[in-house]
């Protein structure tokens, strides 16, 4: 065989290393296998009798061909089982890890959990979502409220930007008048996200429902009052969503500086 058309296979240079490494300081490993998941319910592993194991993707750079493999891994019986699952060639690594589990799920590696019989979500997943959705202290709050510590701004938690009315923000600045919202995907109807429930879906399209109507009228009684909202999906990139609060906060100050020295 030419030698041309033997290495035609080869990548002409290595893949940088955002496409497989993990980002110092990024979200925890399970939040990341989540996401790439689509769900915490879809990351199961059937070990037959009904048990089931929880699986994650790894990724591998392999420098003498230049190519990143994808690998499932899951624990039986207290011992590491992997199964190569495909090659992956975006430049990041959340893409690749969402691609792998993608072609996992084709290969039929992957599995649901069964609902319990008591449960009146539709899915596992949906099931996954109305559990992860506490009223505070969700995950994403969490880890959200840390990348802004870590950006040097503080913030009071749980709190009504309005004392007269009973709705709560995630996050709060109260000297600059900002709220900051995390919402669940189910619970306030994400539109990228959010599955119309099967069991008892009536109850559940107005549950919805309600919920968006009550976030709009929300957003709108605070910028009534003066105040200035941000909604955040729990989906979203939370370093983007840290880098607009930041944001927003410097154009509010600077605004405040300005008012401040004309009134002088």
């Amino acid at each position: 065989m030419p030698r041309a058309e033997k290495q035609s296979h080869w990548k002409a240079r290595l893949p940088p290393t955002r496409a497989y490494k993990r980002r110092v300081g990024g979200v925890a490993p399970t939040i990341e296998q989540d996401r790439a998941a689509r769900g915490h319910s879809r990351r199961s592993v059937a070990l037959g009798d009904g048990h089931f194991a929880r699986a994650s993707i790894s990724l591998r750079l392999y420098r003498r061909t230049r190519r990143i493999r994808a690998y499932l891994r899951w624990s039986c019986d207290g011992k590491t089982q992997e199964r190569y699952v495909c090659e992956v060639g975006h430049e990041s690594r959340a893409k690749n890890l969402a691609a792998a589990w993608e072609h996992a799920w084709e290969m039929g590696l992957l599995t649901e959990n069964p609902l319990p019989p008591e449960s009146t979500a539709s899915s596992s997943a949906v099931r996954a979502s109305m559990r992860a959705n506490r009223g505070k202290d969700t995950r994403p709050e969490l880890a959200l409220r840390k990348l802004l510590y870590q950006r040097g701004l503080r913030y009071r938690v749980d709190m009504r930007p309005l004392t007269g009315i009973r709705r709560k923000a995630d996050v709060v600045f109260p000297g600059d008048r900002l709220a900051v919202f995390v919402d669940g995907c189910f619970w306030h109807g994400c539109p990228d996200h959010y599955r119309p429930a099967i069991k008892r879906g009536e109850f559940w399209r107005e549950k919805i429902d309600g919920n968006r109507a009550r976030d709009s009228e929300t957003n709108e009684l605070l910028r009534e009052a003066g105040w200035h909202v941000i909604r955040v999906w729990e989906h979203e990139n939370l370093e983007v969503a840290a880098e607009c609060v930041e944001r927003r906060l410097t154009e509010l100050r600077a605004s405040q500086l300005r008012r401040t020295a004309a009134s002088r």
